[in-house]
C-alpha cells in the first residue's frame, strides 16, 4: 500500500477514557473510533468524467478545509474525484454531522496547495484534511502551522510530517516494521533483500536495516536493482551466492518487478522452498498471487474486509469503484467529525490527535504520532492463488505507552 512516496506525481489518563467511550460507534456507520481496550492505490476501472468540484461539502458549523488536485491530469486527477466522493460519502454516513468541507483544487502543485490553504482558514477552517503530494504537504504545513492549525495530509514521505502536520497515508515504514518482526518472531534471523534502486526503495532500505538489527537479526546480502529488467541478473545473482546463508528475502516492490526478481533468483538456483520470501503491502496485487514461485511468501498490509465493504458502499453511490485511497479521505474525514461530536473546543488539540489509543478506520487501527508520522495496526498475509490469507491478523486495538 505505499503508494505516494514512489514517485508521487506518478505514481494512524482519564482523558483518553472518555475519548474512548466518546468515539467508540457502530463500525457498521463506519465511524472512526478511539479503541484502547476494545477490541499502487489506482483503481484498474476509472470513474465517470467529473463534475465540477463543489465549493463547500455538508452543512455544519464547523469549517474543515479538504485540498485535493481535482484539476490535475492523469491519475492524479482521478484519485483526487475519488477521494472527494469518499469524503462525501463519509458526512452521509456520519449522519450529516456538524462540519463543512470547504473543498480547494490544489491543481497538483504546491502553490496551488498554499493558495487553497490560505483561503480555507480565511474561511474559517480549523483544521486541513490533504493534501496529496509531499511538496504540496510542505506548503500547506508552513500556511497552516503559523496560524496553529492542524494538518491530516496523505503524503507516504514521512520528511514531510511534522508536530501539527499528521500523515494518515500508508507509511513503507509501518510495513518494514511489521513483516520484519513477524519474521524474526517465527525463528527467521538471516536476510536477504533485493531493493528497487529508487525512493521507495530507499526509504525501506533504511527502516529495514534499521528493524532487522534493533530485533537481533543480521543482514547478509543487500543489492539494489534498476528499474531495466535486463540489468537485474548481476545483483540476483550477488543475492543468490548468499542464499544458502539466509533463512528469508526481503523483496519489497510491486507487482510489476516481484514476480521476476523472483523467477531471475530461481535462475540463479535459489531454492525458493526453503527461504522465506517476504514482501510489504505492494504484494496485494492479483498478479503477485496468480505467481507460482510466490505462493507463500509473506506481506504486511491492511485486512482487506473493510476496504472491501467500503467499496461495495461507494460503487453503490457512484457507479464505479474507488481509487484504493479513498479510504484516507473517507477516515479522515469521519474522524473530524467523530471528534467535533464528542471533544468539545479541545477537538483538534495535539493532545486529543495524537491519543495513545488509536482510532479504528476503513484500513484497522492508527494512531498518530506527536512527530507526525503514524503507526496502522497491518496484517501479515500469506501469498495463496485465491489471495492474501492472514497468518497472523491486525491488532484491534493499541495499547497505551507502546
Amino acid at each position: 500500500m505505499a503508494g505516494l512516496l514512489s514517485d508521487e506525481k506518478g505514481k494512524l489518563s482519564r482523558g483518553r477514557r472518555r475519548l474512548c467511550v466518546a468515539l467508540c460507534v457502530a463500525a457498521a456507520a463506519a465511524v472512526l473510533s478511539a479503541c484502547a481496550g476494545n477490541s499502487e492505490f489506482f483503481s484498474s476501472t476509472p470513474p465517470q468524467a467529473a463534475a465540477p468540484p463543489a465549493a463547500t461539502l455538508g452543512e455544519g458549523q464547523i469549517r474543515v478545509g479538504l485540498i485535493l488536485p481535482l484539476s490535475a491530469q492523469g491519475n492524479a486527477g482521478i484519485a483526487a474525484q475519488s477521494m472527494k466522493n469518499a469524503a462525501e460519502m463519509a458526512l452521509a454516513e456520519f449522519k450529516n454531522p456538524n462540519i463543512q468541507l470547504l473543498v480547494k483544487d490544489d491543481g497538483g502543485t504546491p502553490q496551488g496547495a498554499q493558495a487553497g490553504a490560505q483561503q480555507a482558514i480565511a474561511e474559517g477552517a480549523e483544521i486541513i484534511i490533504g493534501p496529496l503530494f509531499a511538496e504540496s504537504v510542505r506548503a500547506v504545513g508552513a500556511t497552516a502551522r503559523a496560524r496553529g492549525i492542524p494538518v491530516i495530509a496523505f503524503s507516504t514521505d514521512a520528511s514531510v510530517a511534522a508536530r501539527g502536520i499528521y500523515l494518515l497515508s500508508f507509511l513503507p515504514e509501518t510495513d518494514v516494521k511489521r513483516i520484519v518482526s513477524y519474521a524474526i518472531s517465527r525463528g527467521k534471523r538471516s536476510f536477504a533483500a533485493m531493493l528497487p534502486d529508487s525512493a521507495y526503495g530507499a526509504v525501506v532500505e533504511a527502516a529495514f536495516k534499521q528493524e532487522v538489527s534493533r530485533r537481533g537479526g543480521r543482514i547478509v546480502a543487500l543489492e539494489k536493482y534498476p528499474l531495466d529488467p535486463s540489468k537485474m541478473a548481476e545483483p540476483a545473482h550477488r543475492v543468490a551466492q548468499a542464499a544458502t546463508r539466509v533463512d528469508a528475502i526481503f523483496i519489497p516492490d510491486g507487482a510489476d518487478a516481484v514476480p521476476q526478481v523472483v523467477q531471475t533468483l530461481a535462475a540463479n538456483r535459489v531454492n525458493l522452498k526453503r527461504v522465506q520470501l517476504l514482501g510489504t503491502g505492494l504484494w496485494d496485487d492479483p498478479r503477485v498471487f496468480s505467481t507460482a514461485t510466490l505462493d507463500g511468501g509473506w506481506y504486511a498490509a491492511p485486512e482487506s474486509s473493510g476496504f472491501r465493504s467500503f467499496s461495495s458502499r461507494y460503487k453503490a453511490r457512484y457507479g464505479h469503484d474507488p481509487v484504493r485511497t479513498a479510504t484516507l479521505a473517507y477516515d479522515a474525514v469521519a474522524l473530524v467529525a467523530a471528534l467535533v461530536k464528542t471533544q468539545g473546543a479541545q477537538r483538534f488539540s495535539e493532545q486529543v490527535l495524537t491519543n495513545a489509543s488509536g482510532f479504528a478506520g476503513i484500513d484497522g487501527v492508527f494512531r498518530f504520532r506527536p512527530d507526525g508520522t503514524n503507526e496502522r495496526g497491518l496484517a501479515v498475509l500469506r501469498v495463496t492463488p485465491s489471495g492474501g490469507q492472514a497468518v497472523n491478523p491486525a491488532p484491534r486495538s493499541f495499547t497505551p505507552g507502546t
